[in-house]
């Protein structure tokens, strides 16, 4: 094995998923750059590594040296020191003030900056909050780097580092010593595996309890993911096996303790996590509470329709008149229907209804984009669920039974998309005296989150449903609406194309030219064709990974759309101003949500920040909270639920079959507004027409609402629903 030092001029390429980079470097003794290759995914510009590793010929791209092992040291150079602290390393300096505090401290500048860092106010520009930033981002590095080489000796991902430096500060070596499995629990993106990785080099033993009562929750909550409310004991004992590696009696012994620990709840043979086992008992309980109690409103049980006619301007057919009179007398009420069926004009016709006679109505939706196109139809303001409860972290909803919402009638649209613990949340907010009304596709994908709300509650036969199903005149005239109703319906669409069409089908059957078609129609094509910019048009896939996953689609997109600018770099991937980028986990401390579709505004490098602007919001992330982020040129069909675009790309190829539902595909079509292109094979897209064989939640929803299962007290309030 070979020993080289080295400093980090470039990187070429890193691959978030594995880790695997090129680097071009510069070594003492060579005139050229250096390539390296090799798993260095925190290796940042201006890092000086010492590497072990070997030389290889490279038949396309010549020599390079393979890294096996690698370190991080400080610079000993001038040039070294000027290139390690301009990297953006350090919050508070970037290149310009790198230069300037090397050429007053020269070799020194490290010492400075470690033992007398008030010094640096000497340097034109730097004042005391950025000398006390660059104090406090120095300390901050080294702790990190200290967890980095803990966690390379112990084989882990060190991109971990910082997450568990924000979580722990300078207790996190002792904390992951102590209880490794701790990193599972307490620390977003990272998995009882890696846990488990830490866990085994420390020397923990694979029959040790914190070892299987960490897999048996990561097991829960990893079908949680998959939707399911609870485990049946047999698949939930199966699985645990195959993760854990360990005796049947042992994991039985844990569940056995941890069912005595209240940590698991047990109701027959379903094993629930305990807060949606609450969730899921106190949803049942108070739909059916509110259901029941009496309406003590102004609005009469039987109003004149034709009145309502003529106030919106419509006339309604039979179904939707009838929905508007069973709101007026009905609690709580389900409207269903797929795009272009009314959904939108029957709810107009409801809200005027209430409106006539006085009653305050709120409006609400899950995503942000989903509660503006709700204003935008309606005219009344329309708030996201979170918004409505008026979530603040750490307190959690202000809005709850002892502080309910205030109002008359709540209309909730795209419920589809509402999990079992978001619905018990919202209906603790609702008083008695108030109205619930619930609108959305069922055809449409259940929520990310667990639970099929919205599916159980309309099947429990509890509560009045009325179901839109004639396509209106207007709409008739969308092949998208069209085609999405045939595919609902277990048809192939058609996919005839014509100069007036708004339903395009492109064929492509190898996934890398599928990838430059789709890169050709957003970035000239469609754009220009439909005078609409590259930003508007989105592009929807079955999957994250693959070549026409939503990752792989990201990094050529924006390297066709964006390529130009400095940014920050965060595992793997850049992100520059104007790129198009998504939140993926709920943040309520900047009120901004799974799902979320915001434009990078400008990027501080000095900071280590950058803005993204949401719906005119403008939030500020740090460079370490920026794997709450990915680029959003493409999205997976699931993140896209409850939004609308003007313009949509969808690949449909057999790489994604496992994923190639019925479901999935009316989904992503019923995103486009105006005009859809697929690209693909029919092959595809008849094996997703076909194929209806949704995974059936855990959800035991129904059968409380149904009472086929005895009614739970509500102990919700003695616990953490």
């Amino acid at each position: 094995m070979v020993k080289i030092r080295c400093v980090v001029e470039r990187i070429t390429y890193q691959n978030p998923e594995n880790g695997y980079t090129v680097l071009k470097v510069r070594v003492k003794g060579y005139e050229d750059l250096v390539t390296v290759v090799g798993s260095l995914l925190d290796a940042n510009v201006g890092s000086v590594l010492i590497i072990d590793g070997n030389w290889k010929i490279d038949t396309k791209y010549g020599r390079q040296f393979m890294a096996e092992k690698w370190e991080e040291t400080m610079p000993a150079t001038i040039y070294g020191i000027e290139k390690y602290l301009g990297s953006g390393l350090i919050k508070g300096v970037g290149p310009k003030f790198a230069r300037k505090i090397v050429q007053k401290f020269g070799t020194d500048t490290l010492l400075v900056i470690e033992e007398e860092a008030e010094r640096l106010i000497e340097i034109e520009g730097i004042g005391k909050k950025r000398v006390q930033m660059i104090k406090e981002s120095w300390q901050r590095q080294k702790e990190v780097k200290n967890i980095m080489l803990f966690l390379q000796d112990h084989g882990v991902n060190t991109s971990f580092a910082a997450k568990i430096y924000k979580q722990y500060g300078n207790e996190s070596i002792g904390i992951v010593k102590e209880n490794p499995f701790r990193l599972a629990d307490d620390i977003w993106g990272i998995g009882f595996k890696t846990a488990d990785g830490i866990a085994q080099k420390l020397g923990f033993g694979k029959e040790a309890y914190v070892r299987l009562r960490s897999g048996i929750m990561y097991t829960l909550s990893a079908l949680a993911e998959d939707g399911h409310v609870y485990s049946q004991k047999e698949q939930l004992m199966e699985k645990a096996v195959t993760l854990l590696e360990a005796e049947p009696e042992y994991i039985i012994m844990t569940m056995d303790q941890m069912l005595k620990d209240k940590d698991l709840i047990q109701e027959e043979d379903a094993i629930y996590l305990p807060p949606f086992y609450y969730a899921e008992i106190g949803t049942a309980n108070k739909l059916l509470k509110l259901y029941r109690e009496p309406i003590c409103d102004k609005m009469p049980p039987k109003i004149e329709v034709s009145r309502i006619e003529k106030t919106v301007g419509m006339q309604y057919d039979e179904v939707q008149r009838d929905a508007i009179l069973k709101a007026a007398s009905a609690k709580v009420m389900i409207l269903t229907g797929g795009p272009g069926t009314g959904k939108t004009t029957t709810t107009q016709g409801i809200i005027a209804a209430f409106k006539a006679y006085g009653l305050r109505i709120l409006l609400a939706a899950p995503t942000g984009r989903a509660a503006k196109r709700m204003t935008e139809a309606t005219g009344l303001e329309a708030k996201t669920i979170h918004r409505l409860l008026e979530c603040k972290p750490p307190e959690g909803y202000q809005k709850n039974e002892e502080n309910p919402l205030e109002g008359d009638v709540l209309i909730v649209d795209e419920c589809s998309m509402i999990d079992i613990v978001l619905m018990n949340s919202l209906l603790k907010a609702i008083p008695s005296n108030m109205r619930l009304i619930l609108v959305g596709d069922i055809d449409q994908l259940p929520s990310v989150g667990a639970g099929n709300v919205l599916r159980d509650i309309m099947d429990s036969n509890r509560f009045p449903v009325i179901r839109l199903t004639r396509i209106f005149r207007q709409a008739q005239s969308s092949r998208i609406i069209l085609n999405a109703h045939r595919i609902n319906a277990g048809e192939l669409p058609d996919i005839s194309n014509g100069k007036m069409a708004d339903f395009f089908f492109m064929e492509k059957e190898d996934p890398e030219d599928a990838v430059a078609l789709i890169v050709e129609l957003v970035k000239k094509k469609l754009s220009s064709y439909y005078k609409t910019p590259a930003s508007a048009i989105q592009v929807l896939t079955p999957m994250q990974r693959g070549v026409v996953g939503a990752t792989n689609l990201n990094l050529a997109l924006q390297e066709a759309l964006n390529p130009q600018g400095e940014g920050l770099r965060r595992s793997g991937f850049i992100f520059r101003p104007k790129d198009k980028v998504m939140q993926i986990k709920n943040n309520y401390d900047k009120e901004v949500f799974n799902g979320d579709i915001g434009i990078i505004e400008s990027v501080n490098i000095e900071d280590k920040t950058l803005m993204v602007q949401f719906d005119g919001r403008q939030i500020e992330y740090d460079i370490t909270e920026l794997d709450e982020l990915v680029h959003a040129y493409a999205t997976t069909i699931h993140k896209a639920q409850g939004s609308e675009y003007p313009i949509v790309v969808m690949p449909v190829l057999m790489n994604h079959y496992v994923m190639l539902q019925r479901n999935l595909i009316y989904t992503g079509i019923t995103r486009a507004k105006k005009i859809l292109v697929m690209v693909g094979t029919k092959k595809a897209l008849a094996y997703a027409v076909k194929n209806v064989t949704v995974t059936k939640r855990n959800t035991m929803l129904r059968q409380r609402l149904g009472g086929e299962i005895q009614p739970v007290p509500d102990t919700a309030k003695m616990k953490m629903e």
